[in-house]
């Protein structure tokens, strides 16, 4: 009785939660840009200029680095007014109750931030992590990832947030992108708008303010813009497009945001070792005058070497906010920027109308959210709120969505249940998910584990072993944090893998990066193939449903992975 209680409780509160905002919610963030909005006036004209300038910052925040750490922040947002907060790594009531912290000492309301695009789990233990965005890209029914952002935006609304920096809407056409890659929807531009589409409005609608990333488009890049300055050498037709098109579409689809990323783009702006987050010729000529974008237009982290290296001691602060961004992320010294904006803004380097305009549109994103009348977050229940049955459930429909069927049939896929079966999992050192499940359906079958290094003699031993076995399963499987374009296996353990295909009944599921692929070549070999994208449990339960025939697969490979297996591969049965 207790329990259902608790659970009805649960979701009258989570109902709650999505639908209760300020008045201004009921119109969408881009229109209530043009209704007058007399409580953005009101806290506008009581504010100094510094405490004005203040408002483009949002700096670093975390729960795992200790007191002082948490202090110099609280200090911070007292002395310099900042106007919000990237939330990092920690736990999720610690975050909830520092933020009801950080809000009673801030003058005005702070928005919280975060990175999440794969939800809460992106950043915080003991919470929800949701498939990665290139898994979402294989799923047809965008009204699963509609529902994703909802439950993504009820999560970060329990914790008392109201930004996500989500979702990614880089076209990652280079397999070998070491940055955007299994982040991105995919390589195709159209199938990555959609899906842009349906989980920002998933979110939007449910109350959180979010930006599409990394504009004008950062998915063809092989430097890492947290190291180095990418550059991106196309031309403006191509980039018009190509990489900009998910962007304008977004945008036309009524986003509240666009982060902009750290490359140098000849053909947008000829400047030499100049980062796209400090032209304006980018920020302001294209996105906002070309592309019509009245929302709110935040810098990627301003701590980053791509923009940093060359302009350092807040120079690149001062040009970030003079080149059109509206929100500066994460600045390296945002007191020091602070007081060159201001020295800036002396010299009349921007309109006095200009400047007035953007902090009022920082405002009005405060009282969009709901700062208007900000109620603390409630500790309570948190941690079971957030993981709740609902998101557990949600996780599995996405991937059951997402699972793809590369090659085989029915009937190639389950092979017969009742002949002697072995079932190897590759790059584990423990009986997975896969194994545990797949092997309740096969009576008659042996489990067999491989590392990533095992060595020559065992895996020869195990060869000759399956020699007495009628049919093998083989499951692929990358356990690193984050899924890489290319394994981390011994040369010899990617033989075994295609001595394994070679053989007449085998079917090979990967749950890993689908790049990974293309480095283990005799693969297409296998009588069956099926892609699960990441190493989570529920891909590997959606792949047992489908070869035992309890679901049909509808999921299409997002990217490229070679000429056997490009865009949109996928088979039905």
């Amino acid at each position: 009785m207790k329990q259902k209680l608790y659970v009805a409780c649960t979701i009258l509160f989570m109902l709650s939660l999505l639908t209760q905002s300020s008045s201004a919610q009921k119109t969408s963030f881009i229109n209530s840009l043009s209704e007058q909005n007399h409580w953005v006036d009101s806290v506008y004209k009581k504010m100094s200029r510094k405490e004005r300038i203040g408002q483009l910052f949002y700096v670093r925040a975390h729960t795992n680095m200790g007191k002082a750490y948490e202090d110099s922040v609280g200090k911070i947002i007292e002395e310099e007014h900042i106007g919000g907060l990237v939330f990092f790594q920690g736990g999720p009531v610690r975050h909830a109750n520092l933020i009801n912290n950080y809000q009673k000492v801030s003058k005005v309301p702070l928005l919280i931030a975060m990175d999440g695009e794969w939800g809460l789990g992106m950043r915080l233990d003991s919470s929800v992590s949701y498939p990665y965005q290139m898994t979402l890209g294989a799923i047809q029914n965008n009204n699963l990832i509609y529902k994703m952002g909802q439950m993504v935006a009820y999560d970060f609304k329990r914790l008392g947030m109201h930004i996500n920096f989500a979702p990614d809407m880089d076209v990652n056409n280079n397999p070998n992108n070491p940055v955007i890659n299994y982040r991105s929807f995919g390589d195709n531009k159209y199938n990555v708008a959609q899906k842009g589409i349906a989980y920002f409005k998933g979110m939007q609608d449910a109350g959180l303010i979010v930006f599409a990333k990394h504009f004008p488009g950062h998915g063809d890049t092989n430097v890492d813009s947290h190291f180095a300055l990418p550059q991106l050498p196309f031309t403006r037709a191509r980039l018009d497009s190509l990489e900009e098109y998910p962007f304008r579409e977004a945008i036309n689809a009524g986003i509240s945001g666009v982060m902009i990323a750290h490359m140098n783009i000849p053909a947008l702006d000829t400047t030499k070792n100049l980062p796209s987050t400090l032209s304006r010729a980018i920020v302001t000529g294209v996105l906002k005058d070309s592309l019509g974008f009245k929302g709110i237009v935040a810098s990627d982290a301003m701590e980053m070497q791509g923009v940093v290296k060359n302009f350092p001691n807040g120079e690149a602060d001062v040009r970030a906010f003079l080149a059109g961004n509206d929100l500066i992320e994460l600045s390296v010294n945002s007191k020091n920027g602070a007081k060159l904006i201001l020295k800036a803004i002396k010299k009349k380097k921007i309109a006095k109308e200009e400047f007035e305009a953007r902090i009022k549109k920082l405002l009005a994103a405060k009282y969009w959210a709901g700062l208007n009348t900000y109620n603390p977050t409630t500790p309570a229940n948190l941690l079971q709120d957030i993981n709740r049955p609902a998101a557990a459930e949600l996780i599995q429909q996405l991937a059951d969505a997402a699972i793809t069927v590369l090659k085989g049939s029915s009937q190639t896929i389950r092979q017969n249940p009742l002949r002697k079966t072995a079932i190897v999992s590759i790059g584990v050192d423990r009986p997975t998910t896969f194994q545990m499940e797949l092997s309740k359906w096969y009576a008659n079958s042996m489990i067999f584990l491989v590392g990533k290094s095992t060595s020559v003699t065992d895996m020869n031993r195990m060869l000759q072993t399956l020699k007495g076995f009628d049919q093998v399963f083989v499951s692929i499987h990358d356990t690193r944090a984050r899924p890489a374009s290319k394994l981390d296996y011994s040369s010899d353990v990617k033989y075994l893998v295609a001595a394994l295909a070679a053989k007449p009944n085998t079917v090979t599921s990967v749950f890993a990066n689908p790049y990974t692929i293309t480095g283990l070549p005799g693969i297409e070999k296998s009588a069956g193939i099926i892609v699960g994208y990441q190493k989570d449990d529920a891909m590997q339960r959606s792949a047992v449903k489908v070869i035992t025939g309890l679901m049909k697969p509808a999921g299409k490979l997002p990217v490229s992975v070679n000429v056997y297996f490009p865009t949109g591969t996928g088979v039905s049965f």
